[in-house]
């Protein structure tokens, strides 16, 4: 998962990185054309307007020049972005695509495709009432954007405007949620109970120990920047906080109800949010049907590597094994570390005979802090940064004992090598594209979360698991992706409760309490993004397995691959269409 939430510096080396004994290629030269000039000045200025309108995806994404900017969580501001989304959308349809070619034809549909999904985003406004302690919360996305921020690059001023802009962010953000819960669109009360909590912890802390200080730990400008959380931000984080307990938490929803089709529009907006998040024309019926087929197909997978590693063949039996063993727990976070990085080192040295020579950024792993921890994934990905900055497979590792060994391999293979970071860390370096599609973006994400836990599947073809325990999180990861379909689909579009998703998820998963109630939480909060990742890997095994039966001796696994990445990230019909022309073109 590819995400916001840096020490780790565990890998010293934060330069350039490639595969052992390859010459450095960025790939083909005749995809390096010129540019259609209108196409690419559209491209530009659609970059930099959803950066300025929400400059902490910026940062999360690892773009620069965007540090000294807060976004604007305002009713208002989103409709002038729509406004001008709907602009470009006019003047992209004035380039007719039939006049375009190579990857300027890509870069059109490419580019349809996002203003089209950000007008529908906008328009449905499911964010507006989205209130919660994941990592999509307003307070998180703040926190997480400054924390990555590299002030070498950035500069401390930056930082400093940054962080004086938060006030107003945090105010801004209170109004808007209680004028969309004051029109009937309300948050679920267990999600706005989890912000409350994570607030308060917070503000526990001394101010001088506040999270936000760290960027700026040791130099001049840290004086300053202490006054201003104390006086100003801390301030303004309580204010938000009282607003949620004293006027949100009291109208909020119940648990019986979570999902966005008990509030007003929240059931088109969940169609809208699905087909943005896989591929326009798939229902939420579908997808449903395809998680419910996907977990039973699991359950006999877990039966017979239960039978060869565990002696047990009942995938209940498994499942409750695989949950309550406590011999499978790590002892300490230096030993999730110590795992992760091993799987990492692998996977790089295994990479020449799967993948092109890729000169990319290096890829290192931190832990993720401990109050943000609380509420956080496993694991998530965050790519480069300017300036060279190496991407980061952030982990969890608070509570060491209640994480399973057996997981954190498949979870390194899909956040790092061969995963996101090769992905994405590619994508930086096609400097023939335009800068829109050499950075992830979060409404391509059946793509780049299909690729992700296609790679957990393919690092098992490549010997990387360094045991038949370890494959146990293969399947693991798989039954949470699966699952995710059907407790996405039934709590907002078939109005599920929030206990009978969490029963639904412990009953397929071996998934512990605590991150059951972590996942729950965050498709709530989240709606359509957790059915991206199960959708986008069936697109790519399908693409994959057609391109093996009409190529048969001619197929070649690498250049197969670099179709994938090699592009950047991708809607899944362009992916095909993509696909389709490489294969008649061998």
């Amino acid at each position: 998962m590819i995400e916001q939430p840096q020490d780790a510096g565990r890998t010293q080396d934060a330069g350039r990185h490639q595969y052992a004994g390859q010459p450095q290629d960025t790939g083909p030269r005749d995809t390096e054309l010129p540019r259609h000039a209108g196409l690419a000045a559209l491209a530009d200025e659609f970059f930099a307007a959803e950066n300025t309108h929400d400059p902490f995806d910026a940062t999360l994404s690892g773009v620069g020049g965007y540090a000294h900017l807060v976004p604007d969580p305002s009713r208002e501001a989103a409709h002038h972005h729509r406004g001008t989304l709907r602009g470009f959308a006019g003047r992209l349809a004035a380039i007719p695509p039939d006049t375009l070619a190579g990857e300027d034809r890509i870069t059109h549909r490419v580019l349809a495709r996002l203003i089209d999904n950000g007008i529908g985003r906008i328009t449905h406004g499911l964010a507006e009432f989205s209130v919660s302690a994941t990592i999509v919360a307003p307070q998180n996305e703040a926190f997480s954007a400054l924390a990555m921020t590299s002030v070498e690059q950035e500069g401390a001023d930056a930082y400093l405007e940054r962080l004086a802009a938060l006030p107003g962010y945090f105010d801004a953000t209170l109004r808007r949620t209680l004028d969309a819960a004051a029109e009937g669109r309300r948050p679920p009360r267990s999600g706005v109970d989890a912000a409350v909590a994570q607030l308060e912890a917070h503000l526990a802390t001394a101010p001088a120990e506040d999270q936000l200080l760290r960027p700026l730990a040791g130099r001049r400008e840290s004086e300053r920047a202490l006054a201003i959380v104390r006086d100003a931000v801390r301030p303004a984080v309580a204010r938000y906080r009282a607003g949620l307990a004293q006027q949100l938490a009291p109208v909020a929803r119940p648990d019986d109800k979570p999902g966005v089709c008990h509030v007003p529009g929240g059931a088109e907006g969940y169609a809208d949010a699905v087909a943005r998040f896989t591929r326009p024309g798939l229902t939420p019926q579908e997808v449903h049907r395809i998680g419910l087929e996907a977990v039973a197909a699991l359950r006999e997978e877990f039966a017979e590597l239960g039978g060869k590693v565990l002696g047990i063949t009942d995938p209940a039996a498994v499942l409750t094994a695989l949950r309550e063993d406590r011999s499978l727990r790590f002892g300490s976070a230096a030993e999730i570390v110590v795992l992760v990085d091993g799987a990492l080192e692998r996977a790089r040295l295994a990479c020449a005979d799967w993948f092109r020579p890729y000169p990319i950024a290096d890829c290192v792993t931190r832990e993720i802090d401990p109050i943000e921890a609380e509420n956080a994934p496993l694991a998530y990905y965050q790519p480069p940064g300017p300036g060279g900055l190496p991407g980061t497979h952030w982990i969890n590792t608070l509570r060491p004992e209640s994480r399973f060994s057996y997981e954190y391999e498949a979870l390194a293979f899909h956040e790092s090598v061969p995963g996101h970071h090769l992905q994405l860390a590619l994508a930086r370096t096609l400097h023939h594209l335009p800068l829109f599609r050499r950075n992830p973006s979060g409404q391509l994400t059946a793509h780049v979360e299909g690729w992700g836990l296609y790679t957990e599947r393919l690092a098992d073809e490549m010997g990387l698991y360094s045991s038949e325990l370890s494959r146990f999180g293969m399947l693991s990861m798989d039954a949470l992706r699966a699952v995710r379909l059907v407790v996405d689909t039934g709590m907002h579009h078939y109005g599920w409760s929030r206990e009978r998703a969490m029963a639904y998820l412990r009953a397929n998963t071996a998934t512990p309490g605590a991150n059951v109630r972590n996942e729950i939480d965050r498709y709530i909060a989240w709606p359509g993004q957790a059915t991206a990742y199960l959708i986008g890997r069936r697109e790519i095994v399908r693409h994959r397995e057609r391109a093996e039966a009409a190529l048969g001796a001619r197929f070649d696994v690498r250049e197969f691959h670099h179709q994938l990445i090699g592009h950047g990230s991708l809607p899944l019909g362009v992916l095909e269409e993509l696909v389709t022309d490489w294969i008649a073109a061998q």
